[in-house]
C-alpha cells in the first residue's frame, strides 16, 4: 500500500559545538523538508522524579532517498514538525524497490 504523505517535516541533524569551557553544546541543523506520512504505534508513560514522561513512537514513512545522500533520514537525526521532535531510532526500506522508507520514530513529552 502507498503510504499518505500529508504531513511537511523538516529532518534535522545534531552539530557539537566547543562551548569555550572544555565541553560541547549540541546544537541542529535543519537538512531539508520531507512529505511523510506519520502513524503512531505504542505509548507508555512513566513517572521520573515527580514529573510523567509520555512516550509515543511513531512509524513515518517517507520517498525513498538513496544510500549516502544527505536527504536520507538516519538513526540519531530527527523530524520537526512544529514545536514536535520525533527522534529517529531505525530506518528501513519499506518495499523491495525502495520507493519509500519507514522511519520507527520516538517522541517525549513531559507533564
Amino acid at each position: 500500500m502507498i503510504p499518505r504523505l500529508n504531513r511537511q517535516l523538516v529532518l534535522e541533524r545534531s552539530v557539537r559545538s566547543a562551548n569555550g569551557s572544555g565541553g560541547y553544546v549540541t546544537t541542529w541543523s535543519e537538512l531539508g523538508t520531507l512529505w511523510a506520512e506519520v502513524l503512531p504505534g505504542a505509548s507508555s508513560s512513566t513517572r521520573l522524579g515527580g514529573l510523567t514522561v509520555h512516550r509515543q513512537t511513531l512509524k513515518i514513512s517517507v520517498r525513498g532517498v538513496a544510500i549516502g545522500r544527505p536527504s536520507r533520514p538516519l538513526p540519531g537525526q530527527r523530524f520537526r514538525d512544529g514545536a514536535r521532535i520525533y527522534e529517529i531510532e531505525a530506518v528501513t526500506e519499506r518495499d523491495a524497490e525502495g520507493r519509500f522508507l519507514v522511519c520507527t520514530a520516538r517522541e517525549e513529552v513531559t507533564s
